[in-house]
């Protein structure tokens, strides 16, 4: 039921961008966050939870511990009427404003439990092997070569990427910084080359790439970019709001084009710009902060606007040291790897939503 006297949002979607704004709005809204998730993964720590699984248990956070009046739906939409998101388990959630922010698709576990235990079976997978694989030299796969270069230098690591240098988001001199540290930690890196995802198995120790190379390899990780999470939405009302790629085209005040009550944040929008967290975070406050005007009775020409800004990339190398691209600066080493290595923003993010770092 509705709390009295407020509107009901509801906020499909438990990752960084939606997990906030559901927390940012419980003082003005009965708020209702659907998630096929029982907790909030702070994403850019599962790197350093697959080579120190116990760091996981500060980057998963329980939707209960962070949500103090909301109501937690674990459940999947499939559905979206002008009135309600029908869910998977047969739910009907009446909604005044929506909020979408499902994002990419990510298997992950249902429970924050079984989470750990994958956490758990990856990081044996590395102590057990002496080789590693990695197919993918995005911010994922990067970061995770590094990771195990610092923690396990005894073990030969080989990334291979499809593109022709590594972090193509960022500009070539970053991209070439980033090279050298990795070829200084010993990872061999093997460019405009694939791996059939298909011929992948958890025995194989042998896998030939599309130029005809042989990687010997005794586990693999594949740290390449996830689909979006939007299909389901093309037999909905939102179906004329999506984009040719599956993304929900959004106004500057991040209502939904064609929409006056549904918004949308994070990597399912159509902006233009890098789809990292912290943008996801600033999709969340903006927002919360129009949702707050809305309710208050303020006119659609009152909204905050988001604009873009220049693309900042902070890439963590290992534990104290990283890669940042900032505005007409790149820096690598001791001074980013402070910015980010040696706590992947965990302890600030927890903060954010009302816990202890």
């Amino acid at each position: 039921m509705a709390e009295a006297g407020k509107p009901r949002v509801v906020v499909v979607g438990g990752g960084i961008g939606g997990a906030l704004l559901a927390k940012t709005m419980e003082p003005d809204a009965d708020v209702v966050l659907l998630d096929p998730k029982d907790y909030l993964e702070i994403t850019w720590a599962e790197l350093r939870s697959t080579v120190e699984p116990s760091f996981a248990e500060r980057s998963l956070i329980y939707h209960r511990d962070y949500l103090t009046t909301a109501t937690i739906v674990t459940s999947s939409a499939v559905s979206i009427t002008e009135h309600a998101v029908l869910t998977a388990d047969g739910q009907s959630l009446a909604y005044d404003y929506l909020v979408v922010a499902i994002g990419h698709v990510f298997a992950s576990a249902g429970s924050r439990t079984e989470r750990l235990t994958e956490f758990q079976r990856d990081n044996e997978k590395i102590k057990s092997s002496e080789s590693v694989l990695i197919i993918g030299g995005g911010p994922t796969g990067v970061e995770l070569a590094a990771e195990i270069a610092v923690d396990y230098p005894e073990k030969k690591v080989t990334l291979v990427h499809r593109g022709s240098r590594l972090l193509d988001f960022i500009d070539q001199k970053a991209s070439k910084k980033c090279l050298d540290w990795l070829t200084s930690k010993k990872v061999d890196v093997l460019f405009q080359q694939s791996v059939d995802l298909k011929s992948l198995s958890d025995t194989e120790k042998f896998y030939k790439t599309s130029a005809g190379e042989t990687i010997t390899a005794d586990c693999h990780f594949v740290c390449i970019g996830k689909p979006l999470s939007s299909s389901w939405l093309h037999d909905t009302i939102l179906k004329e709001s999506l984009d040719t790629k599956g993304r929900i085209m959004v106004e500057k005040d991040l209502r939904v084009k064609g929409y006056n009550n549904i918004f949308a944040i994070g990597d399912i929008t159509d902006i233009p710009e890098i789809k990292q967290g912290y943008l996801a975070q600033k999709h969340a406050l903006l927002v919360a902060k129009n949702l707050k005007l809305l309710i208050k009775g303020a006119p659609p020409s009152k909204l905050a606007t988001y604009s873009t800004g220049f693309p900042l990339a902070i890439v963590s190398l290992g534990r104290k040291e990283g890669l940042a691209q900032l505005p007409y600066l790149t820096l690598t080493g001791c001074i980013p790897g402070m910015l980010k290595s040696k706590d992947l923003f965990v302890g600030k993010t927890r903060k954010q939503m009302g816990l202890n770092a």
